[in-house]
């Protein structure tokens, strides 16, 4: 028997769960199943690592979110996700606002503590807006949720509903870099200096990345995700957080998102701190950290150090997100770097060094420092555009440059 949410959510309501690891499995389930009764809501989406959203629920339910981000590609690709270009630093405060509507939050969370309130689980993230937003707040409580510190959280008190469950958070193995991967991470590691602050994204190449420093020493994180590549190098005592002038000792983040081991590691430990991104992703707190470096990817990358995360032409892959938040503030940090690290080539052998992006800008030229494939090291600090262009041109796959060099001199930056 499934909640019933009719008594808790209104037709026409908007209704916001957390990304990835913080989406509520059993209440989405139930939320798919009744949408039909409900009579037409709307959803804000994140990244997904669930399939429990298809095309065909577009039906009774509308679906608007930041882009193509994990599982939810489907839905971008069928044409009924509305997407908002908007940083991922700025949705906390949409949230707040009601720029961004949220009538029914519903959270995953672990249970109560002893003066009966919730940590938020594996993703604060924004849900402290939402909650903060909603008028409505249903909760799946589970105890494979790991309690993930006091920084967010909720009282029993302020919840309008609770499904007890005995479901774990959605997990993402941890993937294993090809050959690829791993050429990459290694000039990245060469990049990073001892007592360096890192953040990093999803997937094997930051896994890679990650894998590569395990000889460095007092790494710290400040990122919006921490997965198991951070958690080795926290087990391994390689990221320290020593040398962090802010939260010294701790590493920051907004969201978990990995194996089993990982929740169970982050559980109840003082040595990780899950915030909301108000504060992971804002810039005065960006600033007051030396030697940030923010390890990026890209879907591709044009000659003047232009990076197109998004979309290939109509295709849409990817988003905005964090990138241009962590890549502006890593290119003003004193001794760090904003760093784009992608494969040469893509996955149908097209170059992904290109002489025009076939989609929007996400990150602009200005805020990129380096740019890395398997091939090389492209540092474009201080480079005029000529330079740049000559430099990028360097690291694209060999069967690429010449095609480059033509389109380059028929249309000149």
């Amino acid at each position: 028997m499934s909640l019933d949410l009719a008594r808790h959510i209104r037709t026409g309501d908007h209704i916001l769960w957390g990304q990835v690891t913080g989406e509520p499995p059993s209440l989405v389930e139930a939320l798919v199943e009744q949408r039909a009764a409900l009579g037409g809501v709307s959803v804000f989406l994140g990244t997904g690592l669930a399939r429990v959203l298809r095309p065909a629920h577009a039906d009774h339910i509308a679906m608007r979110g930041l882009g193509g981000l994990g599982t939810f590609r489907a839905l971008a690709s069928a044409g009924v996700l509305e997407v908002l270009p908007v940083h991922g630093g700025q949705v906390h405060r949409m949230i707040a606002t009601g720029q961004i509507r949220c009538d029914v939050a519903l959270l995953l969370l672990p249970p109560a503590d002893a003066a009966g309130t919730h940590s938020l689980g594996p993703c604060v993230d924004y849900m402290d807006a939402a909650v903060a937003r909603a008028r409505t707040v249903i909760a799946e409580v589970s105890p494979h949720v790991p309690d993930t510190g006091g920084h967010a959280r909720i009282p029993t008190a302020r919840l309008d509903a609770v499904w007890q469950s005995d479901r774990t958070p959605c997990l993402l193995p941890r993937a294993a870099p090809n050959a690829v991967e791993r050429a990459i991470g290694a000039h990245v590691a060469a990049l990073i200096p001892d007592g360096a602050t890192i953040q990093t994204g999803l997937g094997a190449l930051p896994e890679a990345v990650l894998a590569a420093l395990l000889h460095h020493r007092d790494l710290g994180l400040h990122s919006g995700i921490l997965g198991d590549g951070a958690m080795a190098l926290m087990q391994a005592g390689v990221m320290t957080n020593a040398l962090k002038p802010l939260d010294p000792g701790i590493s920051v983040t907004t969201t978990l998102v990995g194996s089993a081991e990982l929740l169970r590691f982050a559980h109840r430990n003082p040595a990780i701190a899950l915030k909301p991104s108000r504060h992971t992703h804002n810039e005065v707190v960006l600033a007051q950290l030396p030697c940030l470096f923010a390890i990026n990817a890209a879907a591709e990358v044009d000659l003047t150090g232009q990076v197109n995360a998004e979309r290939i032409g109509a295709n849409v892959i990817g988003g905005v997100g964090g990138q241009a938040d962590f890549a502006r503030a890593a290119a003003r940090s004193p001794g760090g770097a904003s760093i784009i690290a992608l494969p040469a080539t893509a996955s149908d052998g097209s170059s992904r060094i290109v002489a025009r992006l076939s989609g929007p800008v996400t990150t602009p030229r200005s805020d990129v420092d380096v740019v890395v494939t398997e091939h090389g090291v492209a540092d474009l600090r201080g480079a005029s555009e000529r330079e740049r262009t000559r430099r990028i041109l360097a690291i694209a796959a060999p069967s690429a440059r010449e095609v480059l060099e033509r389109a380059l001199q028929e249309n000149p930056p």
